[in-house]
């Protein structure tokens, strides 16, 4: 049996990505485990969106919504079991719980309402509920308001797993990344997905063979939000903080750029793009050039968008376009 090249590829990024804190151990610079920990909780992020826009055709600009409240059932457990000696709020499994029921029952309101739309309607009206999700944290003056919210210990596990450990934080990310993208090939692949891909296509013919695309649809915005709560989970506990920015729609905006440079539609499209888009804003930001008295790097995005329209324009799907062989959506 033949090995495709696109395979390889994917495998050495991989296996590069499971040796990056023996690789940062040699040269001493502990810095970029963090950074890959972070690329890797918003490749799980735009993992779970992508299974909205590039197989169901769903433009969501909420999607970062789910992200901030998996990311705020850490901060609030971790603020009662400090501030009112709730010890039991700083269990890891519950707050684990919490995220994931959480983000899968706003999913199911919002998607339930969004997707009696269509078009820009539907990308409005998710935009909307998560602005409003953003306006209610920001209002909670217990939680921190606009302020934020410090995270003064990390989930406890339970002894499972030390999630004040960088390098232990790292591999429970980069494993449930694996993982994750193991369950999409498998949903993709499974007659939902097929579903969820006709109705993007041809909703009427799926509805005249007796698929009801609303339900398959909602299904997936379940999952999609669920995913993308755990990212916010762990999230919080990358950062040790919490604040309504990590729900504004510009998140979700940056989810959508990450897909679009991975190749949207792609199993690694997002993994990626969110290699890619992190990257870029590291090397851009830290450009020293002054003009006018202006730090070039402060001003990254004036570099990054011509980069962007470029790709759009000339590489149609993204970094997936460059990859040799072709993708069978798999």
């Amino acid at each position: 049996m033949s090995i495709s090249p696109r395979f390889l590829i994917n495998s050495a990024l991989i296996l590069f990505l499971a040796l990056v804190p023996f690789i940062a151990e040699m040269f001493d610079d502990a810095f970029y485990v963090g950074l890959t920990t972070r690329i890797l909780i918003l490749a799980i992020a735009a993992l779970s969106l992508n299974l909205l826009i590039g197989y169901g055709g769903m433009v969501s600009f909420g999607h970062a919504a789910y992200i901030g409240v998996g990311a705020y059932m850490v901060g609030i457990g971790a603020f009662h079991a400090f501030e009112d000696g709730v010890d039991w709020m700083l269990n890891g499994y519950v707050q684990l719980f919490g995220a994931l029921f959480g983000s899968a029952v706003i999913a199911l309101v919002i998607g339930a309402i969004s997707l009696r739309t269509r078009g820009v309607y539907f990308i409005m009206i998710t935009m909307a509920f998560s602005q409003m999700l953003y306006f209610t944290a920001v209002g909670v003056e217990t939680y921190g308001a606009d302020d934020g919210l410090s995270i003064y210990s990390r989930s406890d596990m339970m002894g499972l797993i030390d999630l004040s450990n960088e390098n232990s934080l790292y591999y429970l990310v980069f494993f449930s990344l694996l993982i994750l993208l193991y369950l999409m090939h498998r949903i993709v692949q499974s007659q939902f997905g097929a579903v969820i891909r006709g109705s993007k296509s041809n909703e009427a013919r799926m509805r005249s063979i007796g698929f009801s695309p609303y339900k398959y649809r909602l299904v997936a915005f379940v999952i999609a939000g669920t995913m993308a709560g755990y990212a916010g989970f762990l999230m919080a506990n990358l950062n040790d903080f919490v604040s309504p920015d990590m729900m504004h729609w510009t998140r979700s905006g940056d989810l959508i750029i990450m897909i679009v440079l991975g190749g949207i539609g792609n199993l690694f499209g997002p993994l990626y793009g969110a290699v890619a888009f992190l990257m870029l804003e590291e090397l851009l930001s830290s450009i020293p050039l002054t003009v006018g008295g202006l730090r070039v790097g402060e001003y990254w995005q004036l570099i990054f968008g011509p980069l962007l329209i470029v790709i759009v324009l000339y590489a149609r799907n993204g970094i997936d376009s460059f990859l040799p062989g072709k993708d069978k959506r798999s």
